[in-house]
């Protein structure tokens, strides 16, 4: 199994060689980029392939997606991204209806098929707010994956939850949609008050063991990402993290 990490997660543990190094030692075999190490792609593949860590998936805006995709497609081939994902949407770029969110799935699949055209796989990255119901109580993230039928989902479990949804039912409509998974975890009540409210992964609220069971079993996931969105100790967090995690694999 190969556990990918978001480095996302890392941005406030510099310098980057250090945390590659780490995640290497650490067992990790894949990461997944983000805005904040596509500056020189180049040097960070060298210091990706120095730990023996590849980097299969990465975030892009979907300003750059939309506006610069051959920007886009050089930061990936230089890193050896094959599956981009468009991972936010800015509040104030929210739809407020129904019409508004078809719309921007709409959006989305225009991308896709750019993306696929060129030889990569596309996905959606979801947060909370997609499954905030709307005036007339239908949920945004509905509308996104029934106005773009052939994107893949990236799913932040999590965020499922926070959101108020199971993940259960989504992962038995969509799994043959969902083309990663992000690994997070909520902590406990009264733990993680400067963490956001998040967990190391397995030490939280989440039933991760029996939800990677079912992630294995009905969705088409091929990676695995840990995240956590504001860790306090990097090193404790990913080490804690891959270690649950091997042990649901046994």
């Amino acid at each position: 199994m190969n556990w990918s990490f978001q480095l996302y997660s890392a941005r406030n543990f510099q310098p980057w060689n250090g945390v590659v190094k780490m995640l290497g030692e650490l067992g990790y075999s894949q990461v997944e980029g983000f805005g904040g190490v596509y500056d020189d792609p180049k040097a960070f593949r060298a210091e990706l392939d120095d730990n023996g860590l590849a980097m299969p998936t990465g975030h892009f805006s979907i300003d750059a997606l939309e506006n610069d995709f051959d920007g886009v497609r050089k930061i990936a081939d230089a890193l050896g991204i094959t599956l981009l994902i468009c991972p936010y949407l800015m509040p104030d770029q929210r739809p407020t209806d129904t019409a508004g969110w078809r719309g921007f799935g709409e959006r989305l699949a225009k991308v896709g098929e750019v993306a696929k055209k060129a030889g990569y796989g596309f996905a959606w990255h979801n947060h909370d707010f997609e499954f905030k119901a709307l005036a007339d109580g239908t949920l945004p993230q509905d509308h996104i994956l029934s106005a773009a039928p052939d994107i893949g989902w990236e799913m932040d479990v999590a965020w499922v939850v926070r959101g108020g949804a199971d993940p259960l039912p989504w992962i038995e409509k969509h799994g043959k949609r969902i083309t990663a998974v992000h690994v997070k975890d909520m902590a406990k009540p009264g733990e993680g008050l400067d963490e956001d409210g998040w967990s190391d992964v397995g030490h939280g609220t989440i039933d991760w063991a029996g939800l990677f069971k079912t992630l294995r079993a009905r969705s088409a996931a091929k990676y695995f990402i840990m995240e956590q969105d504001n860790p306090n100790d990097i090193e404790r967090y990913a080490r804690r993290s891959i270690a649950a995690a091997k042990s649901w694999q046994e």
